[in-house]
């Protein structure tokens, strides 16, 4: 007995019933499959894209895949955030950013997408800060350097790479540590900052390790503390601030893996694996401590780790931004 449906050859369901398996087959190949790509919401060579590079060449290794950074910057970091923030949830396309994840959701109060509607993969690594100054700086070390810039006030210029930056954030704490304000100069991007501290155009500056070691090291710069509470190997000279007599003023500078809300949690528990997988591997442990940081540890690189962190940072920054009266809108 032959049965047929209404409207559907039999020709068409033998054709449905062979084709079926594989069409099946091509919906379950495992993630990924094929290029991820990370997006580094600021200029190529700085800090943050620093970070991605050595660690998206790690987890391409054990995803089996290539992943590829690409540079998005401008608005504080938010255009790139945003492009992730609108890409499809499907894993393949992730945002890799610092601690301005816990910030922007008060430095912008208008912005095209929720800066906390992203899902959280893991903590990358926290990069310490350093204290500098340009070569011909009135002070040989931090207290008579509090000392310089309690006396002239808005007289010293201190610059950042802009409003939401690394440099913009510590530089914050600091001046609420000392009490007393600074000129503060923003610059597009740290690079131009650094170009203009070293140039002695600007005075002061509070950056991440991995974008000051090197300048340090040169005598290029006068550095005072270190914002951690040990010495780092990479720079063992440089006291902490605490010990340089301002204590209890600590910032890390962290990164993280987010990817578009919705993705799957099989997915980010792949790139999670693969993330902690290459937060051991020897070339990027070994670069990272040349760069003054640590990867973290692997507790902290996964999806719930991350988020509890994350939300405990933006209600920490909140009222400090607020106390200044400093927004990017």
């Amino acid at each position: 007995m032959r049965l047929r449906l209404p409207g559907l050859p039999v020709v068409a369901l033998a054709a449905a019933a062979l084709l079926g398996p594989a069409s099946n087959a091509a919906l379950a190949q495992p993630f990924p499959n094929r290029t991820v790509s990370v997006i580094v919401p600021f200029a190529a060579g700085g800090p943050t894209d620093t970070v991605s590079r050595l660690v998206s060449e790690a987890m391409a290794q054990n995803l089996g895949q290539s992943v590829v950074v690409e540079n998005v910057g401008g608005a504080g970091g938010t255009l790139g955030s945003q492009r992730v923030a609108q890409a499809r949830p499907d894993g393949y396309t992730l945002l890799l950013h610092h601690i301005g994840m816990a910030t922007t959701p008060t430095l912008y109060r208008r912005l095209g997408y929720d800066p906390t509607g992203f899902e959280t993969i893991g903590l990358v690594t926290a990069v310490p800060m350093t204290i500098i100054a340009k070569p011909n700086f009135p002070a040989e070390n931090l207290q008579g350097a509090i000392e310089v810039i309690r006396r002239e006030r808005e007289g010293i210029n201190y610059a950042n790479a802009g409003i939401g930056a690394a440099s913009h954030l510590c530089g914050l704490l600091f001046m609420a540590a000392i009490n007393a304000p600074m000129t503060t100069v923003p610059f597009r991007g740290t690079g131009p900052a650094m170009t203009e501290l070293l140039s002695g155009r600007v005075d002061l500056m509070c950056d991440q390790t991995t974008n000051t070691t090197e300048q340090i090291n040169a005598r290029a710069v006068k550095v005072f503390a270190v914002t951690v509470p040990q010495r780092l190997g990479s720079l063992p000279n440089v006291p902490t601030a605490a010990e340089a007599g301002l204590p209890g003023f600590e910032v890390t500078i962290w990164h993280g893996l987010y990817a578009p809300r919705g993705t799957p949690m099989e997915v980010r528990q792949r790139l999670s694996q693969a993330l902690q997988v290459a937060l051991r591997d020897e070339k990027v442990v070994r670069r990272f401590r040349e760069l003054g940081t640590e990867p973290e540890p692997q507790a902290r690189a996964t999806p719930d780790a991350h988020r509890a962190f994350w939300m405990a940072e933006i209600a920490k920054w909140r009222p400090i931004i607020q106390a200044a009266g400093q927004y990017a809108d």
